[in-house]
């Protein structure tokens, strides 16, 4: 039997569920696994990626949350099938490098997006630059975000990002609330670039920035890259892969 790694939420519904595959499957630790099977929602799911990255092996989830975009259905019956039969996808994190008033430095890696938020009561104002070249001196906005093609459904979505094929070579750069330029309906950038977001007075207008969910509280600058070194393999089964499910968003 193919030695497989249950993990679960803590969420009552996941956790019964880990109980009752464990018990039907077995349980292997995450290092001898073949395969990791999480259970949860898309939170849980990113979690399990970061966690799990230098393990280079593929994850395949199960619902079990409240939102399961990147998840398969859950079924007890034949995952042994199922996983034989699952299509991988593969995806890269951003990289993000965040600078703070004290000089200091923190890096993390984003599989969806890397956002900058307002913290105060007063709107960000953001210099953007790509590849060396200033691109914007000012965006007056409640944040900014750039997101890959397997987060642009995600936060990106929401702000009125548009959602990208996994398979093409971009980001989105989404400005959220643009006030000026009123609109700004944002940018396509190749996944090569590289964007730095300065944060203007920084101290009349304090700004977060967040990888996924790790956050780093009141920055002064950010660069943001595709970080190709590192990857993430999804399962899903067949039909109903990471690409289908992005082009079916895009019709509800």
């Amino acid at each position: 039997m193919t030695p497989i790694a249950f993990v679960a939420s803590d969420a009552a519904p996941a956790r019964s569920a880990l109980a009752a595959l464990s018990a039907r499957y077995g349980n292997a630790a995450p290092e001898e696994a073949e395969v990791i099977v999480a259970l949860g929602g898309d939170g849980f799911m990113l979690q399990t990626l970061h966690g799990t990255m230098e393990l280079d092996v593929p994850v395949y989830g199960m619902n079990r949350g409240t939102v399961g975009f990147m998840m398969n259905g859950y079924h007890e019956d034949d995952l042994l099938d199922r996983l034989a039969e699952a299509e991988e996808t593969v995806i890269h994190p951003l990289h993000m490098r965040a600078e703070t008033p004290e000089g200091g430095m923190q890096e993390a890696l984003a599989i969806n997006e890397v956002s900058l938020l307002r913290v105060g009561p007063q709107a960000a104002r953001l210099k953007i630059t790509v590849d060396g070249r200033v691109r914007m001196e000012e965006l007056v906005c409640d944040g900014a975000l750039v997101s890959t093609p397997a987060g642009s459904t995600a936060y990106n979505y929401s702000a009125h990002g548009p959602i990208l094929p996994i398979g093409s070579d971009v980001l989105a750069l989404t400005a959220i609330a643009p006030f000026r330029p009123r609109r700004w309906r944002g940018a396509l950038l190749p996944m090569a670039a590289k964007v730095r977001v300065d944060v203007l007075e920084p101290e009349k207008r304090p700004v977060s920035a967040v990888a996924d969910s790790r956050a780093v509280e009141r920055v002064t600058a950010v660069e943001i890259r595709a970080e190709q070194s590192v990857r993430h393999r999804l399962l899903f089964d067949p039909g109903h892969g990471l690409e289908e499910r992005l082009i079916r968003e895009q019709f509800v």
